[in-house]
């Protein structure tokens, strides 16, 4: 488990376009912004798209995947599926069928362990509320917010159809629902800590397969209203051991592109930045490896 993989930092870099990235159920599903204009992605957003793609064991790309996740497609279910029992949660969490009995040790031994991905990779909160000990919530792989470098332009316009949205009412038309980033380029970083695996019961493989979903998260789930949003970089930077072998931050200042002109002014296009394509070399020689996921 945790010996087999190293403490990695990742960074997103995530271009939008005419698109809307993670709408605001407070504000009618308006693209989040921040008050001082920045937009924002939240990290619940882009798992979601995660669990979403690994879900469906019917689609090409799952088919796709290397032979070891196809095979042992019941390895890699969903603990977060739209509609799930958390009473049948539970008794495959613990033996008895109550927060009350749960040890970690059977609990790595169980089901639970071995079927769900994404409770491995992020963690879960299903024994929250009894405060079980030893059990950590958290998981080895935490997704921080997404926020763009400039401030956003969102265009609100009205949505129109052949048949009435409804009866009586603006026939044919739906107000503002159009609600869409003009540009926008995100940035939002990624940890993999291997100090949780034991708990988790998070492998090596896990994590690969990880990397294999990140490229596909936007490009394998468009909608109408999220047509366009540009997977740019997908950097993946490998520590030298378990403890890290350099500070985070550096290495995600390191990677995070320039605006190049007023950085209060909404972008219109990538050529407004200035693109980072590789750490410089004082903070090479201090990680193991680096990659674009999004080139491999």
């Amino acid at each position: 488990m945790a010996d087999e993989m190293r403490r990695a930092t990742g960074l997103l870099v995530i271009e939008v376009v005419n698109s809307n990235p993670n709408g605001d159920p407070d504000r009618e599903a308006d693209p989040r912004q921040r008050p001082n204009g920045l937009g924002e992605i939240s990290p619940v957003s882009f798992k979601r798209k995660v669990r979403d793609l690994l879900d469906d064991s019917a689609s090409p790309f799952f088919e796709s995947l290397p032979e070891k996740f196809k095979l042992n497609e019941d390895h890699y279910r969903i603990l977060e599926h739209r509609g799930r029992d958390r009473n049948a949660i539970t008794k495959e969490m613990t033996s008895g069928g109550k927060l009350a009995d749960f040890d970690q040790e059977a609990f790595l031994k169980s089901e639970f362990v071995s079927k769900y991905w994404d409770a491995r990779v992020f963690g879960n909160t299903f024994l929250e509320k009894d405060g079980n000990k030893g059990y950590i919530k958290t998981g080895v792989v935490q997704f921080g917010v997404g926020i763009s470098i400039s401030p956003v332009n969102i265009i609100r316009q009205t949505n129109t159809n052949k048949a009435g949205v409804q009866e009586g009412k603006n026939a044919g038309m739906a107000p503002l629902a159009f609600r869409v980033v003009e540009h926008g380029v995100y940035c939002m970083p990624f940890f993999v800590n291997p100090n949780y695996a034991k708990k988790s019961g998070c492998t090596a493989d896990d994590i690969e397969l990880l990397k294999l979903l990140i490229p596909q998260a936007y490009d394998m789930n468009r909608s109408a209203i999220r047509p366009d949003v540009r997977l740019r970089h997908a950097w993946y930077i490998e520590h030298k051991n378990l403890l890290g072998s350099c500070p985070d931050y550096m290495l995600l200042d390191a990677l995070t592109p320039e605006r190049i002109g007023d950085v209060s002014e909404p972008s219109e296009s990538w050529h407004d930045y200035k693109d980072k394509t590789e750490l410089p070399e004082e903070l090479l020689h201090k990680v193991a490896g680096i990659v674009d996921l999004v080139c491999l």
